[in-house]
């Protein structure tokens, strides 16, 4: 789709879905604060990229964020302990994902003093380096709180470099059902913005645009009086799913459009959250790294929804329990999420714990989960009409069911953003959107074997040749010898005749 028709559909109502956002009354509710549960279970993996590596030892006391498990490579995070206590295993537990498959975590119990440990303050922020902010940021383990979860630093330092012009912040929140970041805007809205303004300094971006769906008034008074006049601009976008995703906020706040298989530094443009801006001033002012967030407890087997401010590494079942448990005792729950219905996971039990990742916990019933069984496709072109990147989802599956994954590459699948808008309009209810993850974890595992394949050829090559090299080397060396035991030889029966020679003229 050409730039000018893209950006007249996302300006129109043609694209997106509009859900019942079902975040009141728990958008209304105060923040409740859970105390620190008796242990917590800390995945080394709470973002993307690589795992952390363990820096702790079992039976090892440690303070309140001390540093318990180090990042390993460029793009990965570190992890703190969220309260003072005792490291007491290093374990496989669930992992937040519908396998239910297991992954690595430290698991540390609550010693009851919740003692932080020396934090390293900083005053005045804007007398740092864009570097040494990004280096605090890295330090203190913060990652996108809107759900991705890519490690800050990475975003702030490779945008310094990048020279980007405008820092876009997203508090869209279009997902039904959360309300986090909406309670964050309403409650801290001036830490928010110097949040922002230090990420400003730290990426060079001249101006900040915070985008904040229409459906929360109140959220839009508090950041605009925080804001000010001045570079840090709050501006309402109308509120329709998914307009959080960060190539449709870049393009209604900016109305430039991120290129196909390009990023939004591309165009001098980054995005991150406003619970990460948050957490960014935490991590800059105060030294505090990332140990707790504030999660949505929701749905209609949730006794009381709200949002709960959680210690990371808290087990689900805890979190509901805090607060005030499940209608009928969950007699009528039908599905549990983490994150948002649309692109949250499924997770088979409630005992999975709370990373950093985590925006909400949801316990649904029957009358909130969509049918399961798919019908054949009527072709009504729904999730074309609905599709936010205007491409052709029916035709897509089509391909990916037959598996033509290059045609279906050639249709855009690659410009998918998995947002789900697709499969949600479908009346025959076809898992849309799966399968297109699905086609991209299929290519990604394509393009995985053929680098290995690559791999193993070059190395294959590479073995040819240095046995070429030695068998050459051999057959030259073998050669030289040769030639010089000739030469030897030739000069000993050289030398061997003028001694014959020189005995044969005495003799006579």
């Amino acid at each position: 789709m050409g730039f000018m028709n893209l950006l007249k559909h996302l300006l129109s109502d043609d694209w997106g879905v509009h859900p019942d956002d079902h975040k009141r009354p728990a958008a209304d509710a105060p923040v409740r604060v859970m105390p620190v549960p008796q242990r917590l279970y800390l995945p080394l993996q709470q973002h993307l990229g690589g795992p952390a590596r363990p820096v702790v030892l079992v039976g090892q006391q440690v303070s309140k964020g001390e540093l318990i498990a180090e990042a390993q490579g460029m793009v990965s995070a570190p992890i703190h302990a969220p309260t003072s206590g005792t490291i007491v295993a290093v374990s496989e537990i669930t992992a937040p994902h519908p396998s239910g498959l297991t992954l690595s975590a430290i698991i540390l119990e609550a010693d009851g003093r919740d003692a932080w440990g020396e934090l390293p303050a900083c005053v005045d922020p804007f007398s740092l380096s864009p570097a040494e902010i990004g280096q605090r940021v890295a330090a203190a383990g913060v990652v996108g709180m809107g759900g991705a979860a890519f490690p800050s630093s990475v975003k702030l330092v490779g945008a310094s470099r990048a020279k980007v012009t405008t820092l876009v912040i997203n508090g869209g929140e279009c997902e039904p059902y959360l309300s986090c970041d909406d309670r964050l805007m309403r409650d801290q809205a001036a830490a928010i913005i110097d949040g922002i303004r230090i990420m400003q300094h730290a990426t060079g971006a001249n101006v900040a645009l915070v985008g904040i769906e229409d459906n929360k008034p109140e959220a839009i008074a508090a950041m605009q009086r925080a804001a000010g006049r001045g570079d840090v601009v709050i501006r309402p976008v109308p509120a329709r799913y998914p307009m959080g995703s960060e190539k449709q906020l870049i393009q209604v706040l900016t109305g430039t459009e991120v290129p196909a298989d390009g990023r939004p530094a591309d165009i001098g443009v980054i995005v991150h959250n406003v619970g990460t801006a948050l957490a960014v001033r935490a991590a800059v002012r105060e030294g505090k790294p990332l140990i707790s967030r504030l999660v949505t407890v929701n749905g209609q087997c949730a006794a009381y929804p709200g949002n709960i401010e959680v210690r990371i590494g808290t087990l689900a079942e805890e979190v509901i329990a805090f607060a005030g448990g499940l209608k009928g005792d969950g007699l009528g729950l039908a599905r549990r999420i983490m994150g948002g219905p649309m692109m949250g996971m499924q997770i088979p039990h409630w005992r999975v714990p709370v990373v950093k990742g985590s925006s909400g916990i949801l316990a649904l019933d029957a009358s909130e989960v969509a049918a399961q069984e798919p019908n054949p496709c009527i072709r009504c072109g729904r999730c074309v009409k609905a599709c936010p990147m205007g491409l052709l989802p029916l035709e897509m599956s089509a391909r990916i069911r037959n598996q033509a994954y290059d045609e279906a590459i050639d249709l855009g699948l690659k410009d998918c953003i998995a947002c789900g808008c697709c499969a949600y309009v479908c009346p025959s209810t076809i898992p849309l959107v799966q399968y297109f993850v699905h086609a991209k974890g299929e290519l990604a595992a394509q393009d995985r074997t053929k680098l290995r394949n690559d791999a193993t050829k070059k190395l294959a090559l590479q073995r040819q040749e240095r046995l070429a090299r030695e068998a050459r080397e051999k057959a030259e060396a073998a050669a030289r010898r040769k030639a010089e035991r000739e030469a030897a030889a030739a000069k000993v029966a050289a030398e061997a005749a003028a001694v014959n020679a020189q005995t044969q003229g005495e003799s006579a």
